[in-house]
């Protein structure tokens, strides 16, 4: 068994999270090439760890103040340092942790590497990217300061899991999807029919509900078209929740209830049955977001529109077809729906195979490992 001793911060360690569920994935591909890896996460929920994975929680699942939650951090880290050895530590999306561990680290000459992928900025950041000797991220994009310990090793997209259905002419493996209709009713996707048809395509964009990710250009664009739309994610704060009013709002304004759908968080499972149902993805989240869900719908080789530059790359030759002006740029996704529309699905499936040729390449879950290990090892990328 390979050697290498991990210790790792994490924000949510629980399978069943919407937004930060993937990190279980993670872990668990650690713990392959691993000797052993022992987990400080803020949050603890349902878990199927591997047998040399043990997690400890500071406790905000059992509604524990800052302070007390800042007391169990210290009290856990001491307990590990003086019991177990470690040979680095992996922050992932935790840079408070990174910090707050920082100075007790580095004494025991315990390198720390953070990750982190957002555009957001904050004292807690800085502070983490301080302590820390190597700081990763997906792409040069989703890291928000400039900075020579910068090492980009793309996201980590379960390729097997995120696939094209594996029975030809299908679009799911389940059959009905539940709970997914504005009035939380329906059992079929929206408009009813067979996701796919050419006189009646259905548009998916799996994000949070938030104003970030544009929802609102999703709804206006489908609008001019005449095509279906699911919304997949739920409100996940109270400026959310009025979001989502806003949307219904303007969906009912729009007269598009029967031809959109807001499904709420859904378990993996739902989410990649809807690619699989889908004609087209959008994504609209903007530079300095470099969303892993467009990625998860190319995996499922899924003509995926995007306004993000940096997922140029990925387009390839498709590239004008699939990229937009920019996350507002309502007629530009409106133009390139309608004209992947107008493609036969075997044209389709030929942009879709590219795309998920593309992330198998640059963004699968081994690769990821592979070029985190290297980093926390050695500091370097893997020749």
């Amino acid at each position: 068994m390979p050697k290498f001793r991990l210790l790792l911060f994490n924000l949510t360690t629980d399978d069943a999270d919407p937004v930060l569920g993937f990190a279980s994935d993670w872990l668990r591909a650690l713990a392959a090439r691993c000797a052993y890896i022992d987990v400080l996460t803020m949050y603890q929920g349902r878990q199927r760890p591997s047998p040399n994975v043990r997690v400890y929680s500071a406790g905000r699942e059992r509604g524990l103040s800052k302070a007390a939650r800042l007391m169990n951090f210290y009290w856990r880290l001491s307990r590990l340092l003086l019991t177990r050895r470690y040979d680095a530590c992996f922050a992932h999306m935790m840079p408070l942790f990174a910090g707050l561990a920082g100075p007790l680290l580095t004494a025991r000459g315990i390198p720390t590497v953070l990750w982190f992928t957002h555009r957001q900025r904050s004292a807690q950041l800085r502070l983490g990217l301080a302590m820390s000797r190597r700081v990763v991220s997906a792409d040069r994009t989703s890291f928000p300061y400039e900075t020579d310990k910068l090492r980009v090793i793309g996201h980590g997209i379960d390729c097997d899991f995120y696939a094209p259905s594996p029975v030809p002419g299908r679009q799911d493996e389940g059959g009905e999807i539940q709970d997914t209709h504005l009035d939380r009713g329906a059992r079929n996707p929206p408009g009813g029919g067979r996701a796919g048809d050419e006189e009646d395509p259905l548009v998916a964009q799996v994000a949070r509900l938030a104003a970030i990710k544009r929802q609102k250009t999703a709804i206006a664009a489908v609008a001019r078209t005449g095509a279906r739309l699911a919304l997949i994610g739920g409100a996940q704060s109270r400026d959310a929740a009025a979001y989502e009013g806003q949307l219904r709002a303007m969906i009912r304004e729009l007269q598009l209830e029967e031809r959109c759908a807001l499904t709420g968080d859904l378990p993996p499972t739902d989410v990649r049955d809807w690619y699989r149902r889908a004609t087209v993805a959008v994504n609209l989240s903007p530079l300095g977001l470099f969303d892993k869900a467009a990625l998860e719908s190319m995996a499922c080789a899924v003509p995926t529109v995007v306004c993000n530059p940096a997922f140029a790359p990925l387009l390839g030759d498709y590239a004008d077809l699939l990229l937009t002006a920019g996350p507002e740029d309502i007629a530009g996704l409106s133009d390139r729906l309608g004209r992947l529309f107008a493609l036969s699905a075997g044209e389709r499936a030929k942009i879709g195979e590219q795309l998920r040729e593309n992330v198998l390449r640059e963004h699968s879950l081994p690769r990821l490992i592979d070029r985190l290990l290297a980093v926390l090892e050695t500091g370097e990328l893997p020749q």
